[in-house]
């Protein structure tokens, strides 16, 4: 197959470039050339994708049989590219999220689940933040003449993660000591490998399938304390995790989510955080590895890495807790414990 991938250069659209070049594939990436580097194996082709004589000239370069879309952020931005591609290719596969359904997190959530209301044409100031990967998947449904695959996956990990929460809890257990832990250890999480949703999609794309699926690790298999004993374990350093009530943490001021990240509140606005079904994408033929491999790989390829230049980030969002805020929540928790 000859297959366009939009991005390409980090995390899963480069985990979607590397699996389709290892099956074989004539891969073709369009970037700025600016987030990170060049595959081999892979024709690179410069440009912005908000760029219209950049998308033109991309046009001119096809046609492909399928074209991955992995960087898409904002309808508008998106539309401009389905349109550009319509008619270059035979299925446009569109990397979502969870945050085009309405109901998430508060509630579960499967293919039939309401999306949140954004048109396709949205600008970014237009919408809540949340509703945009919904106007995305509208823009590709509405501009792009041809097969359509919508993929809506929950929690990315794996080598190369970005923002880096499972590289967060990796770097703070190897630090060692006593570590701040959110609530229950056997409240579930589901997290998914990037490279499992690129071998999922390509598998897709090779039985030329269509429509939506909702891409994700298995519900009420694994647990968070689960998560932490893998970390502590890959990085051999004797943490030890101290489980904090959520209402004392929330008291002491710690963000769930983001300083202690996959801390889903077992609250109303999250109790449907880790209950999505991706049941439809596992008859299909989804096959997630166990997350001890992808606990171990991502280890490897940090160390290989080395420190981050920069802060792992949600957004705007610093992610994980200050080393000096964990240590004073800790005594005052082991103090309440203690009386």
């Amino acid at each position: 197959m000859k297959i366009l991938v939009i991005g390409g250069s980090v995390f899963l659209g480069r985990a979607f470039v590397q699996e389709a070049i290892a099956r074989g594939h004539n891969v073709s990436v369009f970037n700025r050339g600016k987030s990170g580097p060049d595959i081999q194996g892979a024709e690179n082709l410069r440009g912005d994708r908000e760029n219209s004589t950049d998308l033109e000239a991309l046009a001119a370069a096809g046609p492909w049989d399928a074209v991955i879309d992995t960087s898409g952020f904002h309808p508008r931005t998106v539309g401009q590219s389905a349109r550009a591609l319509s008619g270059r290719a035979g299925t446009y596969l569109f990397v979502s999220s969870f945050h085009a359904y309405a109901d998430w997190p508060a509630g579960p959530v499967d293919e039939g689940s309401a999306r949140h209301v954004c048109p396709p044409d949205a600008a970014v100031e237009d919408v809540p933040g949340n509703a945009l990967k919904a106007g995305c998947e509208r823009a590709v449904e509405k501009y792009f003449e041809g097969d359509t695959c919508i993929l809506n996956p929950g929690l990315i990990v794996g080598p190369r993660e970005t923002p880096g929460r499972l590289l967060w809890w990796l770097e703070r257990t190897a630090r060692g000591g006593e570590v701040l832990a959110p609530g229950r250890s056997d409240r579930t999480v589901q997290l998914v490998d990037a490279r499992d949703i690129a071998v999922f999609g390509l598998d897709l794309l090779e039985a030329s399938a269509a429509g939506r699926f909702l891409v994700t690790g298995p519900k009420d298999t694994t647990t968070l304390g689960e998560l932490l004993e893998l970390c502590a374990r890959v990085t051999g350093a004797g943490a030890r995790p101290v489980w904090a009530d959520e209402d004392f943490l929330m008291d002491q001021g710690v963000g769930p989510w983001t300083e202690l990240p996959f801390w889903a509140l077992e609250q109303p606005a999250m109790a449907g955080a880790w209950e999505a079904s991706p049941a439809k994408a596992v008859a299909a033929g989804l096959r997630c590895r166990p997350l001890a491999e992808t606990v171990a790989d991502t280890w490897e390829w940090l160390r290989e890495r080395g420190p981050s230049e920069t802060p792992y980030r949600q957004g705007d969002i610093p992610l994980g807790i200050d080393p000096d805020k964990e240590r004073e929540v800790l005594r005052i928790w082991q103090a309440k414990a203690g009386a």
